[in-house]
């Protein structure tokens, strides 16, 4: 038996009577039938809003098929699309948010609906962190869960939660996140469980509330290519992480303070991680990925304290932040938490100094987007000068002391 359902707002719309001829002239085309349908009884029964029921017909398989194909296009028609409301998952550190958190809620500001923010951590944190994320522009609503189990990031304790906040009648359109190494592990975690999509590393966004589609872009090929993906409205919720360099902090303002709510830990037993320790490195410059200033060095610095006495020196005199290329960290000049670029850190600063590097295109990627970039290298054919803004080639070695002492003075 095939049915034909005639949607109630068909009768809205008799006037425009699109649908309805569509339908007739269809149908009317099984006049080969056994039934004998004819146009006069088709139009009764769609101005009926009365459900069409064919059987023992000679051609069933093909208006079985047409018929669904159909009911699709109506479907689609009169489907209103669920405004888009997301969840931005709001990572901090020491009782303070991570800008490139911020960055993601103004993303989410972007898909033009209702935005709620997820603070997770230990009972020690999340007071302080909650209370200046109330305040935060573009914030409707806060949710925030405190547990001595959240105290570490760790995917395989926090997963659960937003399993549960996700699966059982979500509001939730979008889940969104800074493109950070703890977000990496989570919300692909999640959006596997829930069988659905993840889009990473985004760098614009536009959201189509007709049809309730999202389209993104992201670099790929080391930043040498753009990729546009588009998430359709099948996709009951869309993840995805965002590229904290390309999209301004949101800030606090004097709008009035989201709505809290508290949320119930999800307690994990069997948890195949354990959290040993955490070593932090103290130092008084700026952090490399938030930092308006960086002075980065490559492999040409020859040593750990060639790297240190020459570098050093120069982003205490500018007030920057230190960052290396991948050989420099290869290398062990320095630390791994200092690398720029595509399998280290992207970086967006006022001013990048790049010393000695000649400008791998997985350096680039992580760098090309800064305001002022300035080389200095000895190889005149080095690829960082087709990027640069300012570039010397000199013998860096003399160039930054002298530039030292004239900053000094």
């Amino acid at each position: 038996m095939a049915v034909l359902v005639i949607p109630e707002q068909l009768e809205s719309r008799r006037g425009e009577m699109g649908p309805s001829v569509s339908l007739v002239q269809t149908l009317a085309q099984t006049r080969r039938c056994r039934h004998n349908i004819s146009e006069k009884s088709i139009e009764d029964l769609v101005h009926a809003r009365a459900p069409l029921r064919l059987s023992e017909c000679p051609q069933l398989n093909m208006l079985r098929a047409r018929i669904s194909q159909l009911n699709r296009v109506l479907a689609r028609s009169y489907a209103t699309a669920a405004p888009p409301h997301a969840l931005v998952f709001l990572e901090h550190r020491q009782g303070d948010l991570d800008s490139a958190s911020l960055s993601a809620l103004t993303a989410a500001s972007q898909l033009g609906g209702q935005v709620t923010g997820l603070v997770v951590g230990s009972p020690e944190e999340v007071p302080s962190v909650v209370e200046k994320a109330r305040r935060l522009n573009g914030l409707n609503t806060l949710l925030h869960c405190a547990s001595p189990q959240y105290s570490t990031s760790l995917p395989e304790t926090i997963s659960p939660l937003l399993e549960r906040l996700l699966s059982q009648n979500s509001p939730f359109t979008h889940v969104v996140s800074a493109h950070s190494s703890s977000a990496k592990s989570i919300l692909p975690r999640v959006a596997a469980k829930l069988d659905v999509p993840a889009v990473s590393d985004i760098t614009s966004l536009e959201h189509d509330a007709a049809s309730g589609s999202t389209t993104f872009t992201r670099p790929i090929y080391a930043g040498n290519a753009i990729s546009t993906v588009r998430a359709s409205s099948s996709i009951p919720i869309k993840f995805f992480t965002v590229r904290s360099t390309a999209f301004a902090a949101a800030g606090a303002g004097d709008a009035a303070e989201s709505e809290v709510k508290a949320l119930d830990s999800v307690e994990v037993s069997d948890v195949p991680t354990e959290h040993i320790s955490t070593s932090l490195t103290k130092s008084d410059r700026p952090d490399l990925g938030v930092a308006s200033r960086v002075v980065s060095g490559g492999r040409a610095l020859k040593n750990a304290e060639t790297f240190q006495s020459t570098l050093y020196p120069l982003a205490d005199a500018l007030g920057a932040a230190v960052g290396a290329s991948r050989a420099a960290v290869d290398a062990g000049y320095a630390d791994n938490s200092l690398q720029v670029g595509q399998t280290g850190k992207v970086v967006a600063p006022e001013l990048y100094m790049a010393l000695g590097i000649s400008g791998a295109i997985q350096h680039l990627a992580g760098m090309k987007d800064s305001k002022l970039i300035v080389a200095v290298n000895k190889d005149p054919d080095a690829p960082i000068f087709q990027v640069a803004d300012v570039g010397l080639v000199a013998d860096l070695f003399e160039v930054v002391p002298e530039l030292v002492e004239k900053l000094k003075q």
